[in-house]
């Protein structure tokens, strides 16, 4: 099997260098330190969560993959990171990126098409009206998130396959997998989250989410200063009262009480200790008893 260059080693590159998105990017320290610490992250996920096919890729049998790209910060920042290590050749990947066109009034459909143009990207612009689906099926006052994510999440399988790709790529990060973690402990009564890597129903197509380790603040920091054209969500954003923005608060206040909580958090997610929780599917409590000398003791 290729053994990939620890996360720890990368360099950092020179201001600029990189594929044409960083062309602008700033010369400081502090840019080159963000911009190392992020693609380490991504490299640790794609590694612990095994992601890549080293062995597949090194016999010719090159994956492809499909990246979402909204317009907002975090797939943004994904597609650049992705981007970023296939230039310094660490990801033996292709990848398109696919705009999902869900109809909502006043979407700018020139931003991302005319930003993946001029930088070379190979892409993919569908359009689908889920708008109004989701706008007629859900009732005044509640909110479309549940739906217009499935929505969406199926015509992204959809292209997929038709593109001839293996993986769904998304622009989920740390802190959305804390908030689903919580969301899903206060209201859905389990311990779950998003997982960094899964199969949809189908069996035919992989979902990844590379950014599970970067932290929301790197990504805002680092969208800022390689100047993405951020198109807002004018579907959900103009909702107030979300669940997630609750749990959001909840964990800013954490953090800010107890600074380095989110780090610890995210590592409690991959250190579980089933014994020690109260699920009998993963643990037989029932068999548990005495040995046979200190019950005959």
């Amino acid at each position: 099997m290729n053994q990939m260059t620890p996360p720890s080693e990368i360099t950092e590159p020179d201001a600029g260098a990189g594929p044409s998105v960083y062309a602008h990017a700033p010369s400081s320290v502090s840019f080159n330190k963000l911009r190392k610490r992020l693609i380490r992250n991504v490299r640790q996920a794609i590694e612990d969560f095994g992601m890549v096919d080293h062995d597949a890729a090194a016999s010719g049998a090159r994956p492809r993959w499909l990246v979402a790209l909204s317009g907002g910060k975090d797939s943004y920042g994904l597609l650049a990171l992705l981007m970023d290590l296939k230039w310094r050749g660490l990801l033996p990947v292709d990848l398109i990126a696919c705009n999902l066109d869900q109809g909502q009034p006043n979407f700018p459909k020139h931003v991302l098409p005319d930003y993946l143009s001029a930088h070379g990207i190979p892409h993919r612009i569908e359009y689908r009206d889920t708008y109004s689906v989701v706008t007629e099926k859900v009732p005044e006052g509640a909110t479309y998130c549940a739906l217009c994510s499935r929505l969406r999440r199926g015509n992204l399988y959809r292209v997929a396959r038709e593109e001839g790709c293996e993986a769904l790529v998304l622009g989920h990060h740390r802190d959305d997998i804390l908030e689903t973690f919580f969301l899903n402990l206060f209201h859905g009564g389990r311990l779950a989250a998003m997982p960094p890597k899964l199969l949809n129903d189908e069996g035919d197509v992989q979902v990844l989410r590379p950014l599970a380790y970067c932290a929301e603040e790197d990504l805002v920091r680092f969208a800022e200063a390689l100047q993405f054209p951020i198109i807002p969500c004018d579907l959900c954003g103009s909702q107030d009262g979300l669940q997630r923005n609750a749990m959001k608060a909840m964990i800013a206040d954490i953090e800010r009480r107890m600074p380095g909580r989110k780090d610890t958090m995210i590592r409690a997610l991959g250190n579980v200790r089933a014994s020690h929780l109260l699920d009998r599917s993963l643990f037989d409590f029932a068999s548990l008893s005495l040995t046979e000398e200190k019950a005959e003791a």
